[in-house]
Order: C-alpha cells, then sequence, then structure tokens
C-alpha cells in the first residue's frame, strides 16, 4: 500500500509541475519557491500544537487547491503559483513520508512516526 499511495503523490507532483509550465515563470521558480511551505514549521517554536495546526494548514492539499481556485477565478497569478507550489511541496512531503502531523509530536504524523 505504501508503494502505491508514494505513487500517487509522485503523480501529484508531476501535476503540479506541469501546471507550473503553464504560468508565465523562468522555470527556477518553481525549485525556488518548493520549500517556502516548511516555513509553517516555526510555529513549532511555539509549542507543539501551533506548530502542529500552522504546518496542516500549509500542507492540506483542500488548502491548496482553494488558493489555486481562488487565484483562478480572480485571475491573480501569484495565487495560482502558490497554490501550485504548496500542493507540490505536500505531494513531495508525502512522497517522504512527512504527513500532516499530530498535535503531540512532529514525527507523529496521519502516515505513520517518521524515521520508521
Amino acid at each position: 500500500m505504501n508503494s502505491l499511495l508514494r505513487l500517487e503523490e509522485i503523480g501529484q507532483l508531476l501535476l503540479a509541475i506541469l501546471l507550473f509550465t503553464y504560468l508565465d515563470y523562468v522555470w527556477w521558480v518553481f525549485p525556488a519557491c518548493i520549500l517556502l511551505p516548511d516555513l509553517s514549521m516555526l510555529g513549532y517554536l511555539v509549542n507543539p500544537k501551533t506548530g502542529a495546526c500552522l504546518y496542516n494548514f500549509f500542507h492540506h492539499k483542500l488548502t491548496t487547491i482553494l488558493i489555486f481556485a481562488l487565484g483562478t477565478s480572480l485571475n491573480m497569478p501569484i495565487l495560482i503559483l502558490s497554490g501550485i507550489i504548496l500542493f507540490g511541496h505536500s505531494a513531495m512531503d508525502r512522497i517522504f513520508g512527512y504527513g500532516l502531523k499530530y498535535n503531540d509530536d512532529f514525527k507523529h504524523t496521519h502516515l505513520g512516526e517518521i524515521g520508521k
């Protein structure tokens, strides 16, 4: 099952890259921005609950799709880019086993314990 889920996430990352190619940005913007959603981990400096909430908001795929849809409906390229980057980043994280976080510990995710 893990291999099947990983393949699904690889497909979603490739979709994000494909969608990015339709935008009017130079190619290096995608790799330059792909790790920006991890700034949400700064919430863990407050406490695990705040960290998990902030991290999950920026790594939840419904959030990414809503940002993309809002950008598309308002014709705002920066929101479209943000949605694509968030979506691609979330898929990339899940490829490597980083899932949505529980409130108790950064390593406790919906995909299991990180590092096991």
